[in-house]
Parts: structure tokens; C-alpha cells; sequence
């Protein structure tokens, strides 16, 4: 879940992001709003002119995002999602992707030791809800088909968390610079992270008020501040940096446990 990260190419993630081109390079940038959120893939190349290739693997990747928006929205009363909870569909006739979520839900919450829940609200009102895996889970998806093109760097914003990558053939073009949010004073970058290869995701309450929960008690997380965590899994970084703004000790002392391959930021 988002709380601002900012990415330029060579340039910031707040608990918001942004992206653009580092050393100079040619870049190009392509924003929908899927999902209910702003999504915005930037691409950077050796060259100025970048070859009908890209233009088929950002249309691609749009597309995916599309297509998990309609089988998980939340709000759609058509989506998969929506139906299985009304008892119109069984969820061994959805799209099969909603058992893999599923699985992966309960494995976050296995891995965070309940700090990260699809089991939304509180007392007797508990919904299954995956939406706050499904974000990574998507953009991961949909930057599978931006690899596939020639030659280039890209950064998807999704929202204001961040997945970086590189396709095949392509050459050192740098690394973006994600700059992190200042929850207290958003105007302000209290960070920087620098990546290639790699996600960060930020979680917190300053761009949304409180909305996460914690999954323990079923009561709104009411605080200031922010958890920003940064590796090589944007759906992993994701989940991470929402347990870590649930309860930052005891997810901390869970993320050294189970992989060392991710890095915290607690303002």
C-alpha cells in the first residue's frame, strides 16, 4: 500500500513516486488510470527513436493490468471478486488467478506472522479482501511483458509504488533514482534509493488517512509516519512495507528471519 515514493531515472519513490531519465538518456512515458490509480511506465533507450517493439510491450502491459482489474476490482460488480462474494460464482470456476492469490495471501500472512492479512475489518464484518497484494502482483505481471522488448530500462509507477527493469539486449543506461516522502512534511524527499533491477513500495497513512488495518485486531492503524522497503519483488516489498507500518519491530524481526534480500526505511 502506498504511502508516497517519487522515481526519476537516475531520478525519486516517496511514500508517492515518480520516474524519469538519468545521464541524459531518451525517454518516454505512457500514464492510464487503471485499477483506480494513476500507472505510468517509463522507458529509457540507448537511442532517441525507440522501435514498434516498445509500443506493443507498454500496450501489453496496460492490457494485463486491465485484465487483473477486472477479475479482482473491488468496486466492479462484474469482477470475479465481486461475484464470488455474492455467491454468484464459485471460485473454482473464476479465473484461476484467484487461487493463486489466494495462496499467495496466505503465505504473506504465514511469512509476516499475521502482520499482513487479505482478511479485511473487524469482528464479525471480516472480508476476504486480496487487493493489497494484488497492486505488486499485477505490475510484476505486467513488467513481464516490457522485458520482452529490446533494448531498454523501465520503471512502473503504480500509484507510488515502483518496479524497475531492464530487457534483454539492453545496455548500462543507469539506474532511477526513487526519491522517498517525507510523511510529516510532503514536500520535502527524505530519501533516496537508487535502482536497476528492483521495487520499492511505500505504506503509511499520509495520502489516504487511515485505511490499513491491523490484522491482529482488526482496528485502523492511527499514526503518523511511514515504511518504505526496498527489493528485488515489488509484491513482496508491498507486503512488507504494510506489516512493517502495522507493527515495525516485530515485522522487522520477521523480514531478517525470512529474507535478508529486503531493506526498511521507518519514518
Amino acid at each position: 500500500m502506498t504511502a508516497g515514493t517519487t522515481a526519476t531515472a537516475a531520478g525519486p519513490a516517496t511514500a508517492t513516486a515518480h520516474a524519469g531519465p538519468s545521464r541524459g538518456r531518451p525517454a518516454r512515458v505512457w500514464v492510464e488510470q487503471i485499477m483506480g490509480m494513476p500507472v505510468s511506465v517509463h522507458v529509457r533507450g540507448r537511442d532517441a527513436e525507440f522501435g514498434p517493439d516498445v509500443d506493443t510491450a507498454v500496450a501489453q502491459a496496460f492490457s494485463h493490468l486491465r485484465r487483473v482489474d477486472a477479475v479482482f476490482s473491488a468496486w466492479r460488480p462484474d469482477s470475479d471478486l465481486r461475484r464470488v462474494r455474492r455467491g454468484e460464482l464459485v471460485e473454482s470456476a473464476a479465473h484461476p488467478w484467484l487461487a493463486e492469490v489466494r495462496a499467495l495471501c496466505e503465505r504473506a500472512e504465514h511469512s509476516t506472522v499475521g502482520l499482513f492479512s487479505a482478511t479485511a475489518g473487524s469482528g464479525g464484518s471480516r472480508v476476504y479482501d486480496p487487493t493489497g497484494l494484488v497492486k505488486g502482483w499485477a505490475v510484476e505481471g505486467a513488467a513481464r511483458h516490457l522485458a520482452l522488448a529490446s533494448g531498454i530500462a523501465f520503471c512502473v509507477n503504480a500509484g507510488g509504488d515502483i518496479l524497475a527493469g531492464t530487457s534483454r539486449g539492453a545496455p548500462d543506461l543507469g539506474p532511477w533514482r526513487i526519491g522517498v516522502e517525507d510523511p510529516r512534511r510532503r514536500t520535502r524527499i527524505a530519501a533516496t534509493v537508487e535502482l536497476v533491477d528492483g521495487a520499492v513500495a511505500t505504506s503509511g497513512n499520509a495520502a489516504r488517512g487511515a485505511h490499513i488495518r491491523d490484522p491482529r485486531t482488526g482496528e485502523r492503524v492511527v499514526r503518523d509516519g511511514s515504511a518504505t522497503v526496498t527489493g528485488p519483488s515489488l509484491l513482496w516489498a508491498d507486503i512488507w512495507a504494510t506489516a512493517t507500518f502495522v507493527d515495525p519491530s516485530a515485522a522487522l524481526q520477521a523480514l531478517r528471519r525470512v529474507d535478508a534480500a529486503y531493506r526498511c526505511l521507518v519514518l
